[in-house]
């Protein structure tokens, strides 16, 4: 059946200037995926009630409103709405159909069948065939669409076939474990959508499947959907089947946190995002609202430490500034004990690959800090305190990109910044930038610090930050080429057995964090949901754990 036959007519039009297409992999956290399942949801006692209006309000607004460019996790909330994938995931890990109704592997691992879902429409009413699917592959290979696509995951792709209507058929070069969810995963749009002139900046031209129609986009202000009554192919995940519960969607910028807060508790907005760690109690104890927190997958939000720039070239200089930051209290003071310290490269969300031994095995030493920095050469001090050598103040920089501080990570920093300069007289200049700027100086290469993370799971995302720069590694903040890193990341490519890439990962994890602190894991980033308890529904992604779309949400009158 055609959306365009059923289709309500838009409220308003796509008002925004052009997006940009940014350094999504480089910038911001990515993820890639869409999803209507509930995982853990708020209170949804009693019989589902249609119709309505859901008002949330979100700390983040997207850089691009096209799902396979996006790189701000916190925006996939949105996007999820309207774009969905050939499979899900349980919470367990194993995958289920979506708009694929099955898929096989070859016994050599090096074919993936899928068989498309038969009955379901782009909203533009374009229908999803095999061909359809294979032209969102192919393009996401085309540098001029996707400048980071064809060095990825999908580097390992030999061809894709429609091999009739409803299959399709894709070869690898070699083994590759993780193609199963990162193909799997991808968020797939109408094959006429890559002749709009506006496909990298997204919106409503953009036609998705999902069960809201992307309807418009006021800069600034607001994202608007409204239901898709044709609606009948969601993932077992979800907890319901057919056309979503809520007639409409809005989801409010407001990046604020208080003004976020204030909207919730003055009836504004009946759910928001992204919680302040020091105010979650509030919503904690109390028959007015719910709350909800899950950690993400992928890696925890870290500082890469660049090896190709002074002063951060130098080890010495890398462990100092490790070992003179008391990262719990740090954590305590500006997140009153709402968020997790990371240790790894990977989520604990993720046990198979999450290397626990590194719990407690480095860090808060500002007498070793000290020694350090005087063995390295770093033992004059100017009028400001701060370390010199050769007249030269011991400065380490980091430019943060504004689009994607979310979560008080610049209080994180500027707190950092404290302890450094008074534990062990190091200069932490943070720069609060946009998004160019911080690209400018990735490119260059001339920062001291860049601080990032990501939600892929499954070892895609310690590809982006490990492997080489020109091999995938979109995201190798620390520019470490250690050829070991390579090797031990083409083994874990090149084997299903958990165990053995469990092995290989835990090798390069305590390298990269213990043997040479390339990386200083700081937290491990969660979402935080609070919703008025007339709200029912809301809740995380299943295994991905980040906040779900609203297919399944409902409200009580």
């Amino acid at each position: 059946m055609s959306l365009t036959s059923n289709r309500r007519p838009r409220r308003g039009a796509f008002t925004a200037t052009t997006l940009a297409l940014t350094s999504a992999f480089v910038l911001a956290a990515c993820s890639a995926g869409s999803g209507s399942g509930s995982a853990t949801s708020s209170g949804a006692s009693g019989t589902p009630q249609s119709g309505g209006t859901l008002t949330w309000g979100v700390e983040t607004e997207p850089v691009t409103l096209n799902p396979q460019l996006n790189g701000q996790d916190k925006t996939k909330l949105l996007l999820r709405n309207s774009y969905e994938q050939l499979l899900a995931r349980q919470d367990d890990g194993t995958f289920v159909p979506w708009l694929a109704s099955a898929y096989k592997v070859s016994d050599d691992e090096l074919t993936y069948t899928f068989t498309v879902r038969d009955g379901v429409t782009f909203w533009d009413g374009k229908a999803l065939d095999a061909s359809a699917v294979v032209t969102n592959i192919n393009q996401q290979i085309d540098p001029e669409y996707n400048p980071y696509g064809a060095g990825g995951p999908l580097s390992h792709l030999a061809s894709a076939t429609a091999t009739d209507a409803t299959t399709v058929t894709l070869v690898l070069k070699e083994k590759y474990a993780p193609f199963l969810d990162y193909i799997g995963s991808l968020p797939l749009i109408s094959p006429d959508a890559f002749g709009k002139a506006d496909v990298q900046a997204g919106g409503p031209d953009v036609a998705g499947t999902g069960p809201f129609v992307l309807e418009s986009y006021s800069k600034g202000q607001s994202l608007d959907f409204t239901k898709n009554p044709d609606y009948d192919w969601a993932p077992a995940t979800a907890t319901h089947q057919g056309a979503p519960y809520l007639d409409a969607l809005t989801y409010r910028f407001l990046p604020e946190s208080s003004v976020r807060l204030g909207a919730l508790q003055s009836g504004q907005v009946d759910v928001i995002e992204g919680v302040p760690g020091t105010q979650a109690a509030q919503f904690q104890k109390t028959d007015k609202f719910t709350y909800l927190t899950a950690l993400n997958t992928g890696t925890p939000y870290s500082l890469y430490f660049n090896t190709l720039a002074s002063p951060t070239s130098d080890q010495k200089v890398r462990e100092a500034f490790r070992d003179a930051v008391d990262l719990d209290a740090i954590l305590q003071s500006v997140y009153a004990g709402q968020r997790t310290r990371a240790w790894s490269a990977v989520s604990p969300q993720d046990p198979n690959f999450y290397d626990k031994s590194l719990e407690g095995s480095y860090g808060n030493d500002v007498k070793k800090a000290n020694a350090l920095l005087d063995e390295a050469g770093w033992t004059g001090r100017d009028a400001d305190g701060y370390r010199t050598k050769d007249g030269k103040r011991l400065t380490i920089s980091d430019y943060q990109a504004q689009p994607y501080v979310r979560d008080q990570r610049d209080t994180l920093l500027q707190a950092i910044q404290a302890q450094v300069k008074q534990n062990a007289g190091i200069d932490f200049d943070v720069q609060l930038v946009d998004t160019g700027v911080a690209g400018q100086h990735q490119k260059a290469k001339d920062y001291g610090t860049y601080d990032n993370s990501n939600t892929n799971p499954d070892g895609v995302d310690i590809e982006y930050h490990w492997l080489p720069n020109d091999k995938g590694g979109f995201i190798n903040l620390s520019n470490a080429s250690d050829p070991q890193l390579l090797t031990w990341l083409t083994a874990a490519q090149q084997t299903t057995d958990v165990a053995a890439r469990s092995e290989s990962y835990s090798d390069l994890q305590k390298f990269v964090i213990t043997e040479k602190a390339y990386s200083f894991p700081l937290y491990e980033p969660a979402d935080q949901i609070a919703a008025q308890a007339k709200v029912h529904g809301v809740g995380f992604r299943t295994y991905y754990q980040l906040p779900e779309s609203a297919y399944d949400v409902w409200l009580s009158r």
